[in-house]
């Protein structure tokens, strides 16, 4: 199983397009939030039977998206946010006990703009950054890759863009 994960996209889309075109075999796209309002677009971008989840940004103001979702991907219970609600910016603590409280194995945010992967106790908490508007050092526009294998085990790919 493959999945794309994307966050803070800001309706600079082209790239996000580029990818999902490229990617073979492609299974669920997840877009952690700040589509602003190009849902629809990406929607008609994935291949039959992909799967889409999308989360509410703090920047997508007039949709109808939700907050948060709680997803099951493979043996894995996932938390999606933006994570501007668990002040995701000042570090990953409230998020994680977050995740913790629900007995999720996985929690995936955006907001920040920087790419993040560590396991906590336990449970992986990661963040694929902006395809968009990149903040981390050499401002790399990034995504990340989750794959299942034959065995159910997670392995997670942070990639990046050149300018």
């Amino acid at each position: 199983m493959k999945i794309l994960i994307v966050s803070d996209t800001h309706r600079k889309d082209e790239s996000l397009h580029k990818i999902i075109a490229e990617t073979e075999s492609l299974d669920m796209l997840i877009h952690l939030g700040d589509s602003e309002g190009s849902e629809d677009k990406i929607a008609g971008w994935i291949p039959a039977g992909c799967e889409l989840q999308m989360v509410l940004g703090n920047n997508d103001f007039f949709s109808d998206l939700d907050r948060e979702r709680e997803v099951v991907i493979g043996k894995y219970r996932v938390l999606l946010t933006h994570g501007h609600y668990y002040n995701v910016s000042l570090g990953v603590e409230r998020l994680e006990q977050e995740a913790a409280d629900r007995g999720l194995d996985i929690a995936m945010y955006g907001h920040t703009h920087r790419p993040f992967y560590e396991v906590h106790n336990g449970i992986t908490i990661l963040n694929p950054g902006s395809l968009s508007y990149p903040r981390q050092e050499g401002r790399k526009p990034s995504y990340m890759i989750m794959e299942i294998d034959e065995q159910g085990e997670a392995h997670f790919t942070l990639k990046f863009l050149e300018k």
